[in-house]
């Protein structure tokens, strides 16, 4: 006697349920294939944060500008590579009055309405314009 656990009907689906699928799988490992940046540069971050405590009016700090570096821009856009963290309930923005983004970058937060607020406000700046050439080197030869 043979006891046939899965009926006929649910074989007749789950065959090509299991071919479509690993041809998804298939397709989709390929997407996964890094792709170059392009326009991108080497780049370093630069950072500023600070907390709030409830009730606290406001809060702002301004982001180090790293001398002899520019703001880099995100891949693909004219837009600057930032952005801003936060935590509890509080909203947080760059300043428009205090950011030119080429000399001056400052972040602001408004009223802490939670038991405590943080904020980070990160730029990415592109500093390969200053950066000093590569230097070759040869391994050392050793004299007996």
């Amino acid at each position: 006697m043979v006891i046939d656990r899965v009926p006929r009907a649910s074989r007749a689906i789950l065959l090509p349920a299991v071919v479509v699928g690993g041809a998804l799988g298939l397709f989709l490992l390929d997407l996964s294939v890094a792709q170059p940046l392009g326009d991108a540069t080497a780049t370093t971050e630069s950072s500023c944060n600070f907390g709030m405590a409830k009730g606290q009016a406001k809060g702002s700090c301004v982001v180090p500008f790293l001398q002899g570096c520019v703001v880099a821009r995100f891949p693909g856009t004219t837009k600057p590579w930032s952005n801003i963290s936060k935590g509890g309930l509080t909203a947080c923005r760059f300043d428009d009055k205090g950011t030119d983004w080429k000399t001056r970058i400052a972040g602001t937060c408004e009223k802490c309405k939670s038991a405590q607020c943080s904020a980070r406000f990160g730029v990415m700046f592109d500093c390969s314009a200053h950066a000093p050439a590569p230097t070759a080197q040869s391994p050392k030869q050793h004299t007996p």
